[in-house]
């Protein structure tokens, strides 16, 4: 029940952001910070509890309730929501075949649906948006389009279509695209998307976005049949182009009406493209967007020329090529630039080119050098590093990078600074990370070190009962002095997250972790070193012992004892002995283990550590001798000692300062549940008096806290009756009395009442 509460966890002012100059870092900060939108927090709960709400169809699939009906925006969000969350299924998507979901615009990113579900679930609706971006494979680009063109008002009216990544059987071809005649905006991007596909879209009479990057269109000169009404054409990586650099630039030459024009490729293919449009004096000249990054023999003065001649230029991508680093480049107003020169180039990379692993790869790795001395606060960098990571979650690389990254922005203080949703997010994507890669150590280990930022340990929420796991596994894994420091420093603050129940499902991981923590106690013990590793395993230790049966079990069958008491018999500092002294208490708690501290050795130290001037030491040795004397079946035969470790309890305690004293040492429990045989035992005085001085103590330090655990665990109740038993103590009753006296005082002074039942105090 005791357990030892690092000084990184105790409460702090708060650290403000103090070098978020960047207006785009200040909207990052507001955004996170800000609560979410009542609509949205009541979708997440919907959708986190749909089989509640819903009924179940004889197929198996579900419905909403009959009287419901949502309106075209929250039904748009529904869905995206579910999608999300990954809720998305065959089974879901029913809810949405009726009329009680009116939707518009329809998001099935990575959702997994079979063609017949996608058909009954959406193509009623009157859809102008559709995003199939890397929807699951079982749902192939022909089947969506064969189901959108199955409703006329689809085909007539659907504006936008979303296709990236959409898988296309061998051999297909998607000339039905061509029958969608309201489509202004068509991605078919990293699809099997062909030439004679291209001359079907481009006969679209209102197409003006197109995406046709990393097709395999061999010829673009079906572009001029769009070529008076296309705005934006984006062509990065078109690898099997067969058209020479000036037969591609004589089709872009005629597409007036062209605003943004991407021919970013990767760059050891070495395409000389972007160099002789670049040369180009008169064409194009409405653009104002140009992505050339990847491009061969890019310079500063070449760039620089062709953006002179076209004032209105607002943008410009120069990653992965040698431009970018002029001063005309930093100082050109309104002119947005995505390369490496600074870190306002990186952030537009990292905005820019979140979906594209080539570029997101070499843009993490020029953010991590230019991040290792890093004293700024950078929120809207940490923001794109994450979805970079979110996009690409099977790709090592990029896993890789964006973890390092991720350490370089939130290292030392920096994480202070950062949102605590943000955080979470991060944090998230780094377990992730090591679930998809478990074999390479590098990765495992940076997602181990983000956890010794004390602000994520202690304030991020994040799944901590896998990072136990995670960080258990590796500490008995690692042979490396430092990681082992680090493992056991977090370990140590983990356990104090874990409810009981998380630590008792520990089973594996806690038997190899009590015995690999106490082979570190033993080797240190025996070099006489009490180094930073031997503290923080004593306290890791200590801590997984509280309210966990197993653990405690697992440190005696581990011969814990033998090395304790050699813990003991070699440092006499007092915060040692007072960690040992709590780890011995979570042991004496548990009723069917305590008789195995009853040994000469572990009595002698015991009593010897009570007349300690320490009032911690004193503190907890006395809670032992509480804790093993309370149970009188256990000492039938040794009743005479058991009668001389009372006395000296009675007389400690006696010789204590006020319980309402400070200790240097914060003193907490998660619960009041192992006082309880204390409290009752009115035999034993001198036991319900450590119970009440320890309750008191820790009632008055953080009220709060523990005079409402007082009432949850029963605690009250059993103070209140020591207060009117007749045979009890006079000392003990002063100090029930006292408690009481809190425990008024703290409720009318806050004005509020426990949730539990509470017993008359009068």
């Amino acid at each position: 029940m005791v357990y030892f509460l690092h000084r990184v966890l105790w409460p702090q002012a708060p650290v403000l952001p103090n070098a978020l100059d960047d207006a785009r870092d200040r909207c990052v900060v507001q955004e996170e910070a800000s609560p979410y939108s009542l609509v949205s927090i009541c979708l997440d709960v919907l959708v986190a509890t749909l089989e509640q709400w819903c009924s179940t169809k004889p197929d198996g699939t579900l419905c909403l309730p009959e009287h419901w009906h949502l309106p075209r925006e929250i039904s748009d969000q529904f869905l995206e929501r579910m999608t999300w969350r990954g809720k998305l299924t065959d089974r879901t998507a029913a809810i949405f075949q009726g009329k009680q979901t009116n939707l518009k615009r329809i998001s099935i990113q990575r959702a997994k649906l079979s063609a017949t579900a996608f058909t009954r679930a959406f193509c009623h609706h009157k859809l102008v948006q559709v995003n199939a971006t890397s929807v699951d494979s079982e749902l192939l680009a022909p089947d969506i389009i064969h189901a959108l063109q199955s409703s006329a008002w689809i085909q007539e009216n659907l504006q936008c279509l979303l296709l990236d990544s959409a898988s296309v059987p061998q051999d297909s071809r998607l000339l039905a695209l061509g029958q969608f005649v309201g489509i202004r905006t068509l991605s078919v991007a990293n699809m099997s998307f062909w030439s004679e596909d291209l001359v079907s879209v481009s006969q679209l009479p209102n197409l003006e976005n197109l995406d046709i990057s990393n097709t395999l269109v061999t010829n673009i000169s079906a572009l001029l049949t769009c070529k008076d009404r296309l705005r934006s054409l984006t062509m990065h990586y078109l690898k099997c182009l067969t058209m020479t650099s000036p037969q591609i630039l004589a089709v872009l030459r005629q597409l007036k009406c062209l605003l943004h024009l991407d021919i970013s490729n990767h760059k050891h293919l070495r395409s000389d493209l972007a160099f002789r449009l670049l040369h180009q004096k008169n064409m194009l000249p409405n653009l104002v967007s140009l992505d050339i990054s990847g491009g061969f023999n890019i310079t500063d003065e070449v760039v620089e020329s062709f953006l002179q001649q076209r004032p209105d230029m607002r943008f410009v991508g120069l990653l992965s090529t040698n431009a970018g680093y002029a001063n005309f480049f930093i100082t050109k107003q309104g002119l947005k630039v995505a390369g490496g020169a600074n870190m306002h180039q990186l952030w537009e990379a990292l905005s820019r080119y979140g979906n594209r692993s080539c570029f997101m790869k070499e843009t993490l790795c020029m953010l991590f050098t230019e991040t290792l001395s890093l004293h700024t606060i950078l929120p809207a960098i940490l923001k794109l590093v994450a979805i970079g990571m979110r996009n690409h979650p099977q790709d090592l690389p990029v896993q890789f990078t964006g973890s390092a990254c991720i350490l370089n922005l939130i290292r030392e203080n920096l994480a202070k600074g950062m949102p605590v949703r943000l955080l979470s997010e991060v944090t998230c994507l780094l377990f992730e990370a090591t679930k998809n890669f478990p074999f390479y150590k590098q990765l495992q280990k940076n997602c181990l070190l983000s956890l010794t930022s004390s602000r994520i340990l202690c304030e991020v929420p994040f799944d901590r009962f896998d990072a136990a796991k995670l960080v258990m596994r590796w500490l008995c894994k690692s042979e490396n002095p430092k990681m082992q420091t680090m493992a056991v420093t977090i370990i140590s603050i983990l356990a104090l997250k874990l409810v009981p129940e998380q630590t008792e499902q520990l089973q594996e991981e806690l038997i190899m972790t009590v015995k690999e923590l106490l082979t570190i106690i033993r080797k240190k013990t025996a070099e006489n070193l009490k180094d930073v590793t031997f503290l923080f395993t004593l306290k890791a230790l200590w801590n997984l012992t509280d309210e966990s049966p197993s653990a405690c079990k697992y440190f005696l069958e581990n011969e814990g004892l033998a090395v304790i008491i050699q813990v003991l018999e070699t440092f006499s500092e007092p915060l040692i002995q007072s960690t040992v002294l709590g780890l011995l208490n979570n042991v004496a708690e548990v009723r069917e283990l305590s008789p195995k501290l009853m040994t000469e050795d572990v009595l002698k130290h015991i009593t010897s550590l009570l007349q300690s001037t320490n009032i911690e030491v004193s503190y907890f040795a006395a809670g032992v001798i509480a804790h093993l004397t309370c149970d009188r079946q256990h000492w039938l035969s040794r009743d005479l000692q058991r009668s001389h470790l009372l006395q000296h309890l009675r007389v400690t305690l006696q010789n204590w300062p006020s319980s309402q004293c400070k200790m240097s040492a914060l003193v907490t429990y998660r619960s009041f549940k192992a006082f309880s045989p204390l409290l009752g035992n009115f035999s034993q005085p001198e036991v319900q008096h450590w119970a009440l001085w320890a309750m008191h103590h820790v009632c008055s330090r953080n009220p709060g806290k523990y005079c409402k655990l007082l009432v949850e665990g029963g605690g009250l109740q059993l103070v209140c009756d020591i207060q009117e038993h007749g045979q009890a103590n006079a000392q003990v009753k002063q100090m029930a009395a006292s408690i009481l006296k809190d425990f008024r005082m703290h409720f009318t002074s806050y004005q509020r009442l426990p949730t539990a039942p509470v017993p008359s105090l009068t």
